[in-house]
């Protein structure tokens, strides 16, 4: 049995994953190491990784510094990248993407909470002004109406006689 040195080994592992991702059988044809011991070797260095890896079940319980680091840490990755990591951390794009929309839209509701209270003063105060208005344009009203009523009733009082007939 041939023993390889702690290098070559992750120097290999390193091409079998992201962002490289060559086959273990067209490793094996180029380097000459048997396919099973390519596969074991990925195997325990993806158990070696344990904390690192998250599991697709568990991803929910990720704290919101856990996403939020994730965020940060795609937030330079193109669609490929992005997917490999995915891959890696046992995740999901929409995951991510929902994340990111998370984040981004996080102090646009304290903004839209301060800045309403503002706008609603200003709406109430030009509700005011306007329904006072209205109420004196309503007597203005009125009193026109009034004053036509007895307009009519002093043409009538002082009309001619004559002219009824």
């Amino acid at each position: 049995m041939r023993t390889y040195s702690e290098e070559f080994k992750n120097s290999i592992i390193a091409r079998m994953l992201p962002p490289n991702n060559v086959g273990i059988p067209e490793l094996a044809k180029e380097t000459g190491i048997p396919k099973d011991t390519l596969y074991t070797w990925r195997i325990k260095h993806r158990k070696s990784q344990g904390k690192e890896h998250i599991d697709r079940a568990h991803a929910g319980d990720l704290s919101s510094e856990e996403k939020f680091f994730i965020v940060v840490e795609t937030a330079s990755m193109n669609e490929q990248e992005l997917s490999s990591y995915c891959r890696r951390k046992g995740l999901f794009v929409e995951q991510i993407n929902a994340w990111r929309t998370h984040c981004m839209r996080a102090n646009t509701f304290q903004r839209e909470k301060d800045g309403s209270g503002t706008i609603i003063r200003k709406q109430s105060q030009k509700i005011k002004s306007l329904e006072s208005e209205l109420r004196r344009k309503e007597k203005a009203l009125a009193e026109t109406a009034a004053l036509l009523v007895l307009k009519k009733k002093v043409q009538e009082i002082f009309a001619d006689p004559e002219d009824e007939k």
